[in-house]
């Protein structure tokens, strides 16, 4: 192997040394053991190196620390919460096809999928995740998210409704049911489409005279 080589294989083995080092962390012990501590400590800093992170990651060890510690009390890689996690308008939020994952890799469900009702451009036209539960063999379905419910809740001001509305009832779909049926693997955060969707609007002149006349 020449020089060039080994340098392009260097970013992918400290990428896989930091993958083994975090599956080896016990969930919930990063702060209350020393030893797991500084290993997470270790492991952030070598992800905080990597170029094969996302790049607002890259040499923030203190960001990537947090990003260890959420993958050890989940049980997934820190890649998968590096990729998922956003700031949205100052608030930790998920990926909205992060809620997918989550309710399959939770361990309580299987055959996961949505499920599209109604007729596409309509008010009528939704969408629900339905899976089986593992331990009784149960199929347990979400609510379901439609148009019209996304009209009376006022989610239609984010422009990604009416540009791309069968992605945002999936998306919304799995937030309900991982909220329902495993609120757990959410880890207490919303999701992006739910922080953007429930951003209070500014009042307009209109409002004001609207409210003032007690429309």
């Amino acid at each position: 192997m020449n020089e060039e080589q080994a340098l392009q294989k260097q970013p992918t083995q400290q990428m896989t040394a930091a993958l083994e080092q975090t599956a080896a962390l016990s969930p919930g012990n990063v702060w209350s053991d020393k030893a797991a501590f500084n290993q997470a400590l270790r492991v952030a800093d070598m992800l905080s190196k990597s170029s094969l992170v996302p790049q607002n990651y890259q040499g923030k060890p203190q960001d990537c620390f947090i990003a260890v510690d959420m993958a050890a009390r989940m049980n997934t890689s820190p890649i998968f919460i590096m990729q998922n996690l956003y700031v949205v308008k100052g608030k930790p939020s998920w990926a909205g096809q992060a809620c997918k994952a989550m309710i399959d890799n939770c361990g309580k469900f299987k055959n996961v999928k949505h499920v599209y009702t109604g007729k596409i451009g309509t008010d009528d036209r939704g969408c629900y995740i339905t899976a089986v539960r593992i331990s009784d063999g149960e199929v347990v379905n979400g609510t379901e998210v439609t148009m019209a419910m996304a009209k009376a809740e006022g989610w239609l001001s984010n422009t990604k409704w009416k540009n791309m509305p069968e992605q945002m009832l999936g998306y919304r779909a799995a937030t309900f049911f991982a909220r329902m049926h495993c609120p757990e693997a959410l880890m207490g955060l919303q999701t992006r489409e739910e922080v953007e969707d429930t951003e209070p609007r500014q009042a307009t002149a209109a409002d004001l005279t609207a409210a003032l006349k007690g429309e």
